[in-house]
């Protein structure tokens, strides 16, 4: 390049020089010439020190990635005609996924005639935003394409700050006292003895000493006419 618009390492515009006498300006100063809009016309360089200057863009570039928060979008399926077990099933994995901070879109497939009921679609999705309330929030509503109709959800204010799961966590460590209750009754009534309801059988003994019984003895026969008694 013949001449270059120079800007000196205070960042004040020299103004357009050539190239050469650029370098010469940047070399008295100890500094390097750096191009940093190579298609302006002339070029625009800058006399900097270039180590330093590629240490500042690195760590400048490491800010914006530590603030900078990685969305996932997760996608979910479901049918016309889906079961109740299989609705609770994907539901939570749409939980699942809301709860980790991502983004969900959930899909409604139609096959054959099922496409001209969209409404069997829609009443899905509303029943499920209506369900996901508290961890979701609609991005898009059900919107038709094609044989598909899709819906965005995104999770809530309370997931992103984290307090949701704090809720959730105090809601179900409440102690029941009607359980305990019904805890004690039934134990209560279990532990109590049952009372006998046959009559004690005999002992062994007895059944010996009833079967061991002596037989009477034979009376004796009356002697014949004749005979001495």
């Amino acid at each position: 390049m013949p001449e270059v618009r120079l800007i000196d390492e205070t960042g004040k515009q020299v103004g357009v020089m050539r190239t050469d006498e650029a370098l010469r300006y940047a070399q008295q100063r100890d500094l390097d010439l750096v191009e940093v809009a190579p298609d302006a016309r002339p070029p625009v360089c800058r006399v900097l020190d270039y180590s330093k200057y590629k240490y500042e863009q690195a760590q400048k570039q490491k800010a914006a990635r530590k603030h900078q928060q990685q969305i996932n979008v997760r996608e979910i399926k479901f049918r016309p005609k889906i079961a109740e077990h299989d609705y609770a099933t994907k539901k939570g994995h749409v939980e699942r996924f809301l709860r980790h901070k991502d983004k969900v879109k959930v899909t409604i497939m139609f096959r054959g005639r099922e496409v001209t009921h969209p409404e069997r679609g829609v009443m899905i999705l509303d029943r499920l935003a209506d369900d996901l309330g508290d961890l979701a929030v609609v991005e898009q509503r059900p919107i038709q394409d094609g044989r598909n109709m899709t819906m965005m959800l995104g999770p809530s204010k309370a997931v992103l700050a984290g307090t949701i799961d704090e809720e959730t966590a105090t809601e179900d460590g409440a102690p029941a006292e009607d359980g305990g209750a019904a805890t004690a009754t039934a134990t209560e009534t279990t532990d109590a003895p049952a009372e006998p309801t046959d009559a004690p059988a005999a002992t062994a003994e007895e059944s010996a000493e009833t079967t061991d019984a002596p037989a009477p003895a034979p009376e004796p026969e009356a002697p014949e006419a004749g005979e001495p008694a």
